[in-house]
């Protein structure tokens, strides 16, 4: 289980020594820390002093009239609109039109929106829904559905994923989200759907060069009915495959996942008790890298 290890640190990397952590500076609004901006976005983010204050005692801020969720939102959206000419930030090559909430804390009230392929650059937490679906058999055998992403998505073509996840966007329910993306990429009727459980949360921050990805995913778990087959939907999965557990494990290890895939299967199979402090050394390390305050 060393590569699982190594997966957790890779997914971890912004907390490791030598990551730009200590070079970026906070994006503060209101007073209040929502993010980390590195130092190349926050160069290019200095030609737009009507929107941006410069650096500070190591933070940005917005300027002091963007006092509304409104007034920040488009001020930001617009610069952002005027960035996508920048050669240099690749994920703007990815944008969405989605719409993410931008907050200290989950549990506070949003103070912008900000579209989704630019959190990165500020380093906002980003939060999504993922769902396992297993079955027990009669002789209480349990079996994991996963899904194999299309070869035209966006990000992570072709490798595996969980059986329905989904981001949280901006004014948007964690249930809905939920309801919502077992509808759209397994056809999972929504009186199906509604029973999944919340089970826990896999938390994480990574950088990598498109910037800081401060990540948390709500676990839900839907035992489905034995007789239930996934049905590809809204073209975003090219197959799905309903496997035993030891097969699960086998794969977990391979770089045949979807990295934040792999973390929210492991708590699952830790959870189950699929994995044994006993014979797994690095059991506290799987907990602890799954689970990291943002």
């Amino acid at each position: 289980m060393q590569n699982i290890l190594q997966l957790l640190r890779k997914m971890n990397n912004f907390y490791l020594p030598g990551s730009c952590r200590s070079s970026c500076f906070r994006f503060e609004i209101e007073g209040a820390q929502v993010g980390w901006i590195p130092p190349h976005v926050a160069s290019l983010l200095a030609r737009y002093p009507d929107v941006f204050s410069p650096p500070h005692q190591g933070a940005v801020t917005l300027c002091h009239g963007l006092d509304s969720y409104e007034k920040r939102s488009e001020a930001v959206s617009h610069v952002l609109q005027a960035l996508r000419q920048e050669p240099s930030l690749t994920c703007l090559k990815g944008w969405r039109d989605e719409k993410y909430s931008v907050m200290p804390r989950f549990s506070d009230c949003p103070l912008m929106w900000m579209e989704r392929a630019a959190t990165s650059l500020f380093g906002v937490k980003r939060y999504g829904v993922h769902i396992n679906g297993y079955t027990v058999s009669d002789s209480q055998e349990v079996c994991m559905w996963l899904a194999r992403r299309s070869h035209t998505k966006q990000t992570y073509p072709g490798l595996l994923d969980n059986m329905a996840a989904g981001g949280l966007a901006a004014g948007v329910g964690i249930k809905h989200t939920l309801v919502k993306e077992c509808q759209e990429e397994a056809c999972v009727p929504a009186a199906i759907a509604k029973k999944a459980r919340p089970v826990a949360t896999v938390s994480y921050t990574y950088e990598d060069e498109e910037g800081v990805f401060p990540e948390s995913q709500f676990v839900f778990d839907l035992e489905l009915p034995l007789e239930f087959k996934p049905i590809i939907g809204d073209g975003e999965v090219q197959e799905f495959y309903l496997l035993p557990i030891d097969k699960v494990k086998e794969l977990l290890v391979t770089d045949d996942f979807k990295p934040n895939s792999a973390m929210v299967v492991l708590d699952f199979l830790i959870r189950h008790s699929y994995i044994d402090p006993d014979t797994e050394p690095y059991y506290q390390d799987f907990v602890t890298g799954l689970h990291q305050i943002l």
